[in-house]
């Protein structure tokens, strides 16, 4: 029987393949019935190989869920981007693949990303969630988050709130 092995780290160019698939399965499962369909196939079309392979050049920090033979999730991450709170880190983005989802993987990427922040000097954390996704909003609620406010979002003429969650 072999081991697996579990970690964090910083994206690498063969990651590419790996952060798009997850980007694209998350985003289906996450998103199907929130985003009018159209809007979420494109949306999810921008983000191929050719954008992720930007993004893992970026000066924003991403680190991925490496799972041994494969990518299963990443966050994004770095200073908020949000001026009128009082938070000053953010987290972008924090997909799984749905076949990792409810295993802690997620709560690993979340601490990790926490983690350099405070370790970076930014004091506090927002992240911005769909209220329409109950997944994520339920997850960020059972880490600690406190609703703190909504504002509208646009995706294809349709207009959805979104809702923040504050970390001290």
């Amino acid at each position: 029987m072999g081991e697996l092995v579990v970690s964090v780290r910083r994206p690498v160019p063969a990651d590419v393949p790996g952060l798009t698939d997850v980007h694209d399965a998350a985003w289906r499962e996450a998103y199907r019935g929130i985003l009018p369909g159209l809007a979420l196939e494109r949306m999810i079309a921008k983000r191929g190989p050719v954008w992720w392979s930007r993004m893992i050049r970026r000066e924003r920090p991403l680190l991925v869920l490496d799972l041994g033979d494969r990518i299963g999730g990443y966050v994004s991450y770095g200073p908020s981007r949000t001026l009128n709170m009082a938070q000053r880190g953010e987290i972008d983005e924090l997909y799984l693949d749905p076949l990792f989802q409810g295993l802690g993987f997620g709560t690993k990427l979340f601490a990790t990303a926490r983690r350099d922040l405070a370790s970076s000097g930014f004091k506090g954390l927002v992240v911005w969630a769909l209220s329409d996704n109950a997944r994520a909003c339920a997850f960020y609620e059972r880490l600690g988050g406190r609703r703190a406010g909504t504002a509208p979002i646009r995706f294809s003429g349709v207009t959805l709130d979104k809702v923040a969650y504050t970390f001290p």
